[in-house]
């Protein structure tokens, strides 16, 4: 099945599918809808309004038997932060939707009414129909419907309350292989779908392939490369404590932001580590490996199970787990599943919700360690949309002016993840720069600041920290357009066999004669168009800013601070 390019006009209620132009051509996932936004979006509109695109592109990979390709990449005009932006999920979308031979799915326009409305899209085309049993209902309600309407192999693409209420730091969240929840995190992305009265996307991709344009050679790069993949040490060790074994790592560092980024270390560490985790997981049952898509060979994820025995959360992702524990100091990894799958059926952002509890714990909302009063907010608030819950779900940054407090760790309005810059300072450089926000998977330079994957650069030091993160960045677009999962780029580091591998699965899936340059010059044109949209909606160099604080407020225990210059934050754009 060729490649097309799929749009639904919500405003009109009428599909249509068009030929892929040009200069689209060698463009999936990131690369796809970063192009999009940037060519048919208006800088200045407002993100809910009619003139939003919300795009869903798989990778150049995705479809095919290439190890870790599952990822789909969501793009729009963020609502949190006014930027471009650019959201990564797995689950069984991205393989769907490249099978039936969809290179994007372009969502424009918005209906008059209060109607909420679904689609079907199969082999057949795509079908909207007027959605009325899930309105208000939460995101597993909807997978577990739509698997008895249409069948469990479908594909299911879905936004929770959060969404509904447009509500700034809403996910949007796609069906795993086994029917729990991935999500499209960070910048708000499922308001945008619940602007345009879209409730779930159901895709059925049966009988459909994606085919190769040279099978033998795509298998032996695809050997190549998956078996650089399960040979990385990290990826191992990821494999056996998920992504929550960086708790103690970034702990001992110092950087592991605590009590709304006052200290870079928190005490009762070990009772929330990966290494706890794991023998929680264990003794009750639960799976210590686990796929967020078909044909992940690292299998970070998990599955945690209540004291009981029964499931509670899967993707028990480090990033949650620290913003809902050390951030807001709560020690209990039960009260931390609990929440984390209650913002996963809401369809909310678990890092951008959690530090802005953080922040309202600063303002005396709630006392630092009340993990039971932010599962209650979390019910009774944010789900149900009272002016409380409203608040704290547009994020911290809109919370911390709320409640007037100053120390509001955010760069264009989007939350600082799990690495303080203080103490990490080529994340620090990652989170200026980003043209999404504060993004510590936009260039994650943790990996050779902290875990010595491809050199070691100190992370106390500002020397080569612009082009650590530069470089990252750099690689990163070019990856998120492929359809695969950042987590190669620790083998892609340290083993000189795994990007060529890569580069020739996309050759031999295409017929092209791409070289590594051609690739990381993908990367190079990505960031430099999403900078481009940036410009025009009005941002300049002086939002490539961190918060004041972390200039004034020595971090303890190494009393860091971030000493970066404006100038030498600017250097970065310097390619």
């Amino acid at each position: 099945m060729s490649d097309r390019i799929f749009r639904v006009n919500m405003t009109d209620l009428s599909t249509r599918t068009e030929d892929i132009p040009d200069r689209w051509a060698g463009l999936g996932g990131r690369g796809l809808t970063s192009h999009v936004v940037a060519e048919e979006v208006p800088p200045v509109c407002h993100p809910l309004g009619p003139d939003n695109r919300l795009v869903f592109a798989p990778g150049l990979l995705s479809g095919t038997a290439a190890a870790n390709s599952g990822r789909l990449s969501c793009g729009a005009k963020s609502p949190l932060t006014g930027t471009i932006k650019e959201s990564n999920a797995g689950g069984m979308a991205a393989q769907m939707l490249a099978r039936l031979g969809c290179r994007a799915l372009i969502i424009e326009g918005k209906p008059e009414g209060d109607t909420w409305y679904c689609l079907h899209f199969s082999r057949e085309g795509i079908e909207i129909r007027e959605e009325t049993e899930l309105a208000g209902k939460g995101n597993f309600a909807v997978v577990e419907t739509v698997a008895e309407r249409l069948g469990k192999h479908l594909g299911v693409i879905t936004i929770g309350q959060a969404g509904e209420m447009l509500l700034l730091a809403a996910n949007i969240s796609v069906k795993d292989p086994e029917g729990k929840l991935r999500s499209h995190g960070r910048g708000g992305l499922g308001a945008v779908m619940g602007s345009k009265r879209l409730k779930f996307i159901a895709i059925d991709a049966s009988g459909c392939s994606v085919d190769l344009a040279d099978p033998d050679c795509f298998r032996e790069a695809s050997r190549a490369f998956a078996k650089a993949l399960v040979e990385n040490p990290i990826s191992q060790a990821l494999g056996k404590y998920g992504t929550n074994i960086l708790v103690n790592i970034v702990n001992e560092a110092g950087a592991l932001p605590t009590r709304n980024f006052q200290s870079g270390q928190f005490e009762d560490h070990e009772k929330i580590s990966g290494e706890t985790m794991h023998d929680m997981i264990r003794e009750r049952g639960g799976r210590v490996k686990h796929n967020c898509h078909p044909g992940c060979v690292i299998q970070c994820s998990q599955v945690f199970n209540d004291r009981k025995g029964k499931y509670l959360t899967s993707g028990f992702e480090y990033e949650s787990i620290w913003a809902m524990g050390a951030d807001c100091c709560v020690a209990d990894l039960d009260l931390i599943a609990e929440a984390d799958h209650v913002m996963d059926d809401i369809g909310i952002d678990t890092i951008e919700t959690s530090v802005a509890f953080g922040v309202a714990m600063e303002a005396g909302g709630l006392e630092f360690g009340d993990g039971k009063g932010m599962l209650r907010i979390l019910k009774e608030d944010v789900a149900k949309g009272t002016p409380l819950g409203r608040i704290i779900g547009c994020g911290a940054g809109h919370t911390g002016r709320a409640f007037g407090v100053t120390r509001v760790p955010v760069v264009k309005n989007q939350a600082i993840p799990a690495y303080d810059p203080r103490s990490v300072k080529g994340i620090g450089i990652t989170y200026a720069t980003s043209t999404m926000g504060a993004d510590h998977t936009i260039g994650y330079t943790i990996a050779t600041n902290l875990l010595n994957s491809g050199g070691h650069v100190d992370p106390l030091s500002k020397e080569g920290q612009v082009e650590l993160s530069r470089n990252l960045q750099i690689a990163t677009a070019a990856v998120d357009s492929t359809g695969m999962c950042i987590f190669v780029a620790f083998a892609g580091l340290d083993d000189e066999k795994c990007l060529p591998a890569l580069v020739d699965m996309i050759n031999a899936r295409f017929g092209t004669a791409l070289t590594l340059d051609d690739v990381m010059g993908l990367g190079r044109r990505i960031l430099m168009t999403e900078r481009d949209f940036n410009l025009k909606a009005g941002f300049t160099s002086a939002h490539d800013r961190l918060p004041e604080f972390f200039s004034k407020e020595p971090l303890p225990p190494h009393n860091a601070i971030w000493d970066f210059t404006g100038e030498e934050i600017d250097s970065f754009w310097d390619f």
